[in-house]
């Protein structure tokens, strides 16, 4: 599938950029339009620790079965307009894709079964675990873990599923140990030479799938890349301000999917999301708060400004005193949700007002948050797109303008960094503005450091 690259930014007026409301709407067959002036909840569970086999399997499907149907029977009580609910794929369900394909269907019946007797929209979302990576693997392209993955796909998109989503992992062998070394040039590299290849590959496949198959080519998430960078920044391993650049240049990553046919939303664990909404247009699932049960993170408020649809990242079926954990995340989604539709009804300056009062809650506090300023995107955005629509141009733009925005913040006083952070900041502005004018310029310099790599994985002639 050809790759459209977009031009210019699909947002250029702020007022315009808010949760709940998309350029570029997503319908599905039973009238929910993500994107459409509702925000929706969207629920990622998964079963507790446990091992899964051929003798545990049924319990597997068991723990899905409760975790939807009492999810259901909540969203008939809260009386929500619609929800999603997603499937992150373990890679034993990976590894052996009718696992995959049984757990989507499950879902996706007993879903339609509540839809029918009450009423209660819903649409679900799969999202198959990217199993591409270890020695055991020749090639990203082809091979038993593509298959596998492929075969994921066009089974759950048979059996119903509304959204077709994944997380790949493209880049990510020299990306860990750009984090590691905090090895800007690497970084540049991993996502430039790699990860947006990868994604022009594997979503090509998807939206292929889609078209035969059914569903919506929904979008990607740099999880195991910009989210390894923030968790690690959370805890101190690495500067925060090297996590945030981080998650600017892996919007670029992430655009490629809407390129090349994706339609929205895109994964809730991207938090480059708002960027691929301002370029593309099409909607986005977030997640902030509600997503300390799976990791913590600075950007709990100001990850909902613009989201459409809002999520808990992924939850464990564990007892809470209140009920099941999945549900109790479902009811904090939903309450949010409420708020935010409640305040979109009142006005558009109501919706405007609770949106600032989330960005300006978080935004002075870590360069993170900073950058999902919906102010600060938007600026960022143009000028990825005016940088052109080679990767490599654009991920060395989305790393120079990101650190530029942060140390304006800072001299500004908009943004609060302590005295390591701006050594750290001073020193990767000088290395980005040193970075080469080509890719094959900078490949000749970081590829004698990319031990991991092996280059004829992603057909590259170097």
């Amino acid at each position: 599938m050809a790759r459209n690259a977009y031009k210019s930014p699909a947002y250029t007026k702020l007022d315009e950029f808010v949760f709940g409301t998309a350029k570029n709407p997503v319908k599905l067959k039973n009238g929910m339009v993500i994107g459409g002036g509702t925000i929706y909840p969207e629920l990622n569970f998964t079963v507790p620790t446990m091992k899964l086999t051929d003798d545990t399997w049924s319990d597997a499907i068991a723990c899905y079965t409760e975790i939807i149907t009492k999810t259901c029977e909540r969203a008939r009580e809260l009386e929500v307009p619609g929800f999603v609910a997603e499937i992150e794929t373990l890679p034993e369900m990976t590894f052996k894709p009718k696992w995959a394909i049984e757990v989507c269907k499950v879902v996706v019946d007993i879903i339609k079964e509540h839809e029918s007797k009450y009423g209660i929209k819903g649409a679900v979302r799969i999202t198959p675990n990217d199993n591409r990576e270890g020695d055991a693997v020749d090639h990203m392209w082809r091979g038993p873990r593509w298959d596998e993955t492929m075969e994921a796909f066009e089974g759950s998109a048979k059996a119903g599923a509304d959204f077709l989503a994944i997380e790949t992992i493209g880049g990510k062998e020299v990306h860990d140990d750009a984090l590691m070394f905090c090895n800007i040039k690497q970084d540049v590299f991993a996502y430039a030479a790699l990860a947006c290849r990868d994604m022009e590959k594997i979503w090509s496949h998807i939206v292929d799938i889609a078209g035969k198959f059914g569903g919506v080519p929904a979008g990607d998430t740099a999880c195991g890349l910009a989210n390894t960078a923030m968790v690690l920044a959370e805890k101190n391993y690495i500067p925060r301000v090297f996590a945030a650049a981080d998650r600017v240049m892996s919007s670029v990553r992430s655009l490629v999917a809407m390129e090349v046919g994706a339609k929205g939303p895109d994964k809730d664990c991207g938090y480059e999301g708002p960027y691929v909404k301002a370029i593309s247009g099409n909607p986005i699932s977030m997640e902030g708060r509600v997503a300390s049960c799976a990791h913590l993170s600075a950007c709990g408020n100001i990850a909902v400004c613009v989201a459409d649809l809002w999520s808990n990242e992924s939850v464990q079926n564990i007892q809470l005193l209140s009920g099941i954990a999945p549900v109790a995340s479902f009811e904090t989604l939903a309450y949010d949700c409420r708020l935010m539709n409640t305040a979109k009804k009142k006005s558009n300056e109501a919706a405007l007002l609770l949106r600032d009062l989330n960005a300006d809650s978080d935004s002075p506090l870590d360069p993170h948050a900073y950058i999902l300023r919906p102010d600060v995107v938007l600026e960022i955005a143009k000028g990825i797109t005016d940088a052109g629509d080679d990767y490599y141009l654009r991920t060395k733009a989305a790393a120079a303008l990101s650190l530029g925005a942060i140390d304006k913040g800072v001299k500004d006083g908009k943004l609060k960094i302590n005295a390591k952070e701006q050594e750290w900041l001073k020193k990767l502005i000088d290395e980005v503005a040193s970075l080469p004018k080509t890719l094959d310029e900078l490949a000749e310099q970081v590829l004698p450091d990319c031990d991991k790599l092996d280059p004829k994985k992603y057909d590259l002639p170097y």
